[in-house]
């Protein structure tokens, strides 16, 4: 809770909560439990984007790009095809592990993953950078939660989102719902 409690300090969470998710639907839906941390994060901020770079990927959003199991089907079938071609990082060579996106970085293509290992709780699964419009992938040995928290404060050690404090340098962190900028309400 203290590195939820660090992103909010840092980037305030929406006034008003988002919607309630049914994990145990979400979870039956890809077939496998999601995080602890990733669960707090949807549950504070919901759908939407920090810092106009990292939208976060929600079960049930009403936007498609949004939604956790839209863009996991997507995604599934755009990495199947790429593989046909190209080889699998290193980590997904071992049998049964998977890629399991959570979020993805605006106007890029590049996605934000979870790697799911064969009997690894998911409270252990790391994230996985894949620039999405080549080979690349970075791996970093933390979950959803610590990473976002580790961009927005510029410690990650990434090649990916230096920008957000060599070329943007925020000096306040903003979080934007999904219903802010795509200018529709939930009914």
């Amino acid at each position: 809770m203290a590195a939820l409690d660090a992103l909010a300090r840092l980037c305030p969470p929406p006034a008003h909560p988002p919607p309630a998710v049914d994990w145990a639907q979400a979870e039956r839906g890809l077939g496998l439990a999601l995080p602890a941390d990733y669960k707090q994060l949807v549950e504070t901020y919901g759908d939407g984007i920090f810092d106009e770079t990292i939208w976060l990927l929600v079960p049930d959003s009403a936007y498609d790009d949004c939604d956790l199991h839209a863009q996991t089907t997507q995604r599934h079938e755009i990495l199947a095809d790429l593989w046909e071609f190209e080889d699998k990082p290193a980590g997904l060579q071992e049998a049964g592990a998977r890629v399991l996106p959570w979020a993805f970085e605006e106007g890029t293509g590049a996605f934000l993953y979870w790697l799911a290992r064969p009997g690894q709780h998911p409270d252990d699964w790391t994230v996985l950078y894949n620039e999405g419009r080549g080979p690349l992938w970075e791996y970093h040995d933390m979950g959803c939660l610590a990473f976002l928290l580790a961009v927005l404060t510029g410690t990650a050690e990434t090649e990916y989102f230096g920008y957000l404090y060599d070329v943007l340098k925020p000096t306040e962190h903003r979080f934007a719902t999904a219903d802010q900028i795509l200018g529709t309400t939930r009914q």
